[in-house]
């Protein structure tokens, strides 16, 4: 089983993906493949240079390139594996062409994400609202969207991170929605 997780950037998916780490669930990160990738190409880590890596590397090695990059590794990892970060319905098939998958969408609201990235401060963030909201459109244009119209779960993320943090630690012990890795 591969736990897909999809939101727009900010929304909490690294809450979702630690909290699944912290019970002894493997987890792989999307965007870390992009970092990489830029890293050994020499590309700086900003916002606007990762977007246009990602949509390079989809030029060059296909729509899937990142999701089967992941599932590659995956595959050394023993079940349930999470994989972070699906933003198009072509990852998201290709997954399920060759695995089984449960997709779950984290949801807040864009003046929410926005300030949780200016307090992130992680290096390819958004600095001000200008570049938040190319971000956005730049991950809503390859299909983030679409992808999480279609989530198997949502979980709204506005409130205290306790909140999610035990809704997520639920889900994944099996005490709600009849799945989760227990």
């Amino acid at each position: 089983m591969i736990y897909c997780i999809t939101g727009m950037p900010g929304s909490g998916k690294s809450m979702v993906s630690d909290t699944a780490r912290s019970m002894g669930i493997a987890v792989l990160n999307m965007g870390d493949v992009i970092r990489e990738e830029a890293k050994s190409r020499g590309v700086p880590i900003t916002p606007e240079s990762l977007g246009a890596l990602m949509l390079l590397l989809r030029m060059e090695e296909g729509k899937n390139v990142v999701v089967k990059r992941c599932l590659e590794k995956a595959r050394n990892n023993m079940p349930p594996i999470v994989i972070e970060g699906i933003r198009s319905l072509d990852e998201l098939n290709y997954l399920k062409s060759n695995e089984e998958v449960f997709l779950i969408a984290v949801h807040a609201s864009p003046k929410t994400r926005f300030e949780r990235l200016l307090k992130r401060g992680r290096e390819d963030d958004p600095k001000d609202w200008k570049t938040f909201e190319e971000r956005d459109m730049r991950e809503l244009g390859v299909g983030l969207g679409s992808v999480i119209a279609l989530a198997d779960l949502v979980f709204i993320n506005e409130g205290p991170i306790p909140e999610l943090i035990d809704s997520v630690r639920r889900f994944f012990s099996g005490e709600v929605y009849g799945k989760g890795s227990g």
